[in-house]
């Protein structure tokens, strides 16, 4: 089985990265880690989860 390919989000930046989340397409879910602490884990959520939350995010950062 091939390892999740992790990624950084496109809005980090320089000076932003210490703060950071990354995401993977796993087999049925998305996986969010903290890029930080990659080894304590994931949170898995669907892709119907994930695209609420970033909607969320979006919208309150607007």
């Amino acid at each position: 089985m091939t390892p999740p390919a992790w990624r950084k989000s496109s809005r980090s930046t320089e000076g932003t990265s210490a703060q950071c989340v990354e995401i993977a397409h796993l087999v049925e879910t998305i996986g969010i880690r903290d890029s930080k602490n990659p080894d304590a884990g994931y949170l898995a959520v669907s892709p119907a989860g994930f695209a609420a939350l970033v909607r969320q995010i979006k919208e309150a950062s607007a």
